[in-house]
């Protein structure tokens, strides 16, 4: 009954991140970077199953899916999505109340084993994903834990930063958007859309950050913040949608893929979808509310 619950809250997370109109990155209202739609939700659909199986540890669910995903789609749709949800699932399986705290001690217990098998995951879904030099990259036998690892990224990837910070901006910013965009009567995409966008307004992507620098990845920051204020005066939907859209294509011009964005978007839905899901206090035992 879990494993189900977490495998649908999972696909209905990557499949609302699709759905919504998000500038840059691939969505229902128009492809991008040589990726479709489809490349995602069949992404979904063959790592839904890893994602949410208890049997394998975290690590092992990471690098499954990564490879599941490249004999489906031949590219790397979700790498940063599975370094974010996976550790989502296996906390849910701990069936506590405290979703977060959950997830720090799934953090907090992988081992090296767990190290080794994250570490091949990246290098198979694109290669120095954490770093080219140093003691800490991934092409290498690791000589620490993922936790050291990810700390030593930290500061220029936010999925990194996840890992140190107990997911503390999926819980601080990612959700709190979400949830007072229901409160102001938004419905459909438009909550997704809000959490997509206070990511890249608050925080340089670490996809452009990596690819373009800092100068970049911070105007791009600052274009987020006054389209969340243009957003903000407009009601009617159409209206904002010429805004994402103009947006979108400004981005996608200049070959600007906020893609760390989405995948904390997705990570984002999914803790929405297992909040609703009220885990009893027994792993056993999970009941919706």
């Amino acid at each position: 009954m879990m494993r189900a619950l977490i495998e649908q809250a999972y696909r209905a997370a990557c499949e609302a991140e699709i759905d919504a109109l998000k500038p840059g990155n691939v969505h229902r209202f128009a492809p991008g970077h040589g990726m479709t739609v489809e490349h995602f939700l069949e992404s979904a659909r063959v790592t839904a199953p890893i994602v949410a199986d208890p049997s394998l540890s975290l690590g092992e669910r990471i690098l499954r899916a990564v490879l599941a995903t490249r004999e489906a789609v031949a590219t790397n749709t979700n790498l940063g999505i599975l370094l974010l949800c996976v550790p989502l699932a296996c906390a849910a399986e701990r069936g506590t109340s405290d979703l977060q705290a959950s997830v720090a001690e799934v953090l907090s217990s992988l081992d090296m084993d767990d190290t080794r098998a994250i570490f091949g995951a990246i290098v198979a879904a694109s290669p120095g994903g954490l770093g080219d030099a140093g003691e800490h990259d991934v092409r290498d036998e690791p000589t620490t834990g993922i936790l050291e690892a990810m700390a030593a990224a930290a500061d220029r990837d936010m999925i990194a930063r996840q890992y140190v910070n107990r997911f503390g901006d999926v819980f601080g910013t990612g959700l709190p958007a979400l949830e007072a965009a229901r409160a102001a009567g938004h419905s459909g995409m438009w909550p997704t859309i809000a959490a997509f966008m206070a990511f890249l307004a608050s925080f340089e992507d670490s996809h452009i950050l990596r690819k373009f620098g800092p100068e970049t990845a911070a105007r791009v920051r600052r274009e987020a913040a006054q389209v969340n204020d243009l957003l903000a005066r407009e009601s009617a939907g159409t209206r904002r949608i010429e805004i994402l859209l103009d947006f979108d294509r400004s981005l996608k011009e200049r070959g600007l893929n906020p893609g760390t964005s989405a995948d904390l978007t997705v990570a984002t839905c999914f803790a929405d979808g297992l909040g609703r899901l009220g885990w009893s206090a027994s792993a056993s035992d999970p009941h919706l509310t």
